[in-house]
């Protein structure tokens, strides 16, 4: 692997000036992008999912826990598999703090096709305390492009997608699977991805999360 040119103070000075420009320019690109991405018109969801977590059976509506929005990462996990996608667990190892979310009105959830019972021990072992429920009795991951059917079988592929709630209805406003994903996983990144962006916390300014009031 080589190594960058050495050079001197004045020169590094003038190729980071030069670089800057255009890291502003895509900043610029992509504060764009997402200004487009929260105009996307969105699509009401109409099946009834049942998918199944730590209090039992829930609803898509349920998973939302009464906020505005709510992000899920549908995380590769067959039903046949004894453990999770390796890339996927490096995703979640990334999430922040969920109460800086959860302050924006945003709830963020896992989804996976394994039954809860797989799943339970392997979220146990990876240490995480992330809503994580199984959606392996509904049509939810294929629904959302996370599980597709090549030649008869499903084929997982990692993915987030992105509901709206208005009282008791449920909207699709957004997903993204495989490439698209990168980048994403700070607390702002995963809001820019929402129909409402980076709403504010309750005090408009961000707190020590443990001092949000949810």
């Amino acid at each position: 692997m080589s190594l960058p040119e050495i050079v001197s103070r004045e020169r590094w000075r003038a190729a980071r000036e030069e670089l800057l420009l255009k890291e502003e320019a895509l900043t610029r690109a992509r504060d764009a992008l997402n200004a487009e991405r929260r105009r996307l018109p969105m699509v009401e969801v109409d099946p009834e999912y049942v998918l199944e977590g730590g209090d039992g059976k829930a609803t898509l509506l349920d998973l939302f826990e009464g906020r505005a929005q709510l992000i899920v990462y549908h995380f590769m996990f067959a039903p046949e598999w004894e453990a999770g996608c390796p890339n996927c667990s490096a995703f979640l190892d990334q999430i922040g703090h969920l109460a800086h979310l959860r302050a924006r009105g945003t709830t963020f959830a896992v989804v996976s096709r394994a039954p809860f019972t797989r799943i339970l021990p392997f979220k146990a072992r990876m240490g995480w305390t992330l809503p994580w429920y199984s959606s392996r009795h509904s049509d939810f991951n294929r629904d959302f492009g996370a599980t597709l059917v090549v030649d008869d079988d499903p084929v997982e592929r990692p993915g987030i997608s992105c509901f709206l709630r208005e009282h008791d209805r449920v909207f699709h406003t957004y997903s993204a699977h495989g490439r698209a994903l990168d980048g994403i996983g700070s607390t702002d990144s995963l809001l820019d991805l929402t129909a409402l962006g980076r709403l504010p916390a309750g005090s408009d300014r961000v707190r020590y999360h443990d001092e949000y009031e949810d």
